[in-house]
């Protein structure tokens, strides 16, 4: 892995940066919705002024490419483009489903995240992630969720095997985690039973945890760079006469 790297994420309410020069990490982030695109920069000269280091120093981009907002989404992958096209660096995108359940895994030691962002219109992004080791997998993929209970979803039991699994102790059975402002915009309608331990403190992805995450990614390059964006597709009626 490389030695340099800037992360950067706009996708939600809350801008941030991220910078690690060896083992040392340097990082800003404000909650400032609609207005990333001014301070996304300023937050970079920083991050590079405080560790000493210019962009030319820099040797990978790690990019928040959604979901979240449309437009912060944009701005997060266009300035992340832009960054690494001038300085021909690499892209290691990260969703932001996932630095929250990162941000989960740095605080509170979490084993089973389920991770949502509220995506307005009684709807949330929705994604789990499991540790296994050192490594976050993915276990259930970045999706449009409705506003029902969690526990009734197919791939629940996917997350809570081990607490049926009469070998595994109180203390080794799993404890799925809840993570991101999903949980508290629409938390009795998603945990009616209260089955999701929700963290408080976890609500927005930072970029900090993106750069734990690019470490077990494949980068592309700046032109490969697409948001990740996981609406439903709207079933449009076709008028007469139209294909």
């Amino acid at each position: 892995m490389t030695a340099v790297l800037l992360a950067i994420d706009t996708a939600t309410e809350q801008c941030s940066v991220a910078l690690k020069v060896g083992d040392k990490l340097y990082q800003r982030a404000a909650i400032t919705p609609r207005e990333h695109s001014q301070r996304v920069l300023g937050f970079v000269d920083e991050v590079l002024a405080e560790a000493g280091v210019t962009l030319g120093d820099v040797e990978g981009i790690v990019c928040g490419y959604g979901p979240g907002s449309f437009t912060g989404v944009r701005i997060g992958v266009a300035i992340c483009q832009g960054l690494a096209f001038s300085h021909t660096l690499p892209v290691y995108p990260v969703s932001t489903l996932a630095a929250l359940a990162q941000q989960a895994v740095r605080l509170h030691g979490a084993q089973s995240v389920l991770s949502a962002i509220d995506a307005r219109m009684n709807e949330v992004y929705l994604a789990a992630y499991t540790m296994q080791g050192e490594k976050l997998l993915e276990t259930v993929a970045p999706q449009m969720a409705p506003l029902a209970a969690v526990s009734e979803q197919p791939w629940w039991q996917t997350l809570t095997a081990g607490d049926n699994d009469p070998e595994l102790s109180q203390q080794q059975a799993i404890q799925v985690t809840g993570a991101g402002t999903g949980w508290q915009a629409y938390g009795e309608a998603l945990n009616p039973n209260q089955q999701v331990h929700v963290f408080d403190d976890v609500t927005l992805p930072l970029a900090l945890d993106m750069l734990t995450l690019a470490q077990d990614l494949q980068p592309v390059a700046a032109e490969q760079l697409e948001p990740l964006y996981v609406r439903n597709e709207v079933t449009w009626q076709k008028l007469p006469g139209r294909s």
